[in-house]
């Protein structure tokens, strides 16, 4: 298992864990940060929020979480991260499924024109 990091415009990830149909990565979005609003074709996800407040949106729902809530994004869902609070936002992310590259996003929104 390779460890790695990444920055976005919203922020950064960080890999802590990856094997044969899952990942684990610590995500940390900067104030005012936004995901895309996107979906992805072979994986589904579940978001636990251990700093800050996250808006996260899971298909048409959308609701602020703090430190110790946690979301399950299901297979083909469109959803988001956003915070709109003062400070940073982490949370662990775990991926399962058959594929889990960066490149299985579907975006359909997105404020940094990666659309």
């Amino acid at each position: 298992m390779t460890q790695y990091s990444e920055n976005r415009p919203w922020g950064s990830f960080h890999v802590l864990d990856e094997s044969q149909g899952y990942k684990v990565k610590r995500i940390v979005v900067k104030e005012g940060g936004r995901l895309s609003l996107q979906s992805h074709k072979h994986r589904a996800e579940h978001w636990t929020v251990v700093e800050g407040t996250a808006t996260v949106t899971v298909d048409v729902k959308v609701a602020a979480m703090t430190r110790g809530q946690a979301v399950d994004i299901p297979l083909g869902a469109k959803h988001r991260l956003e915070n709109l609070h003062k400070g940073e936002v982490t949370l662990i992310e775990v991926q399962f499924g058959a594929y889990l590259g960066e490149d299985d996003i579907i975006r359909y929104e997105d404020a940094y024109a990666r659309a």
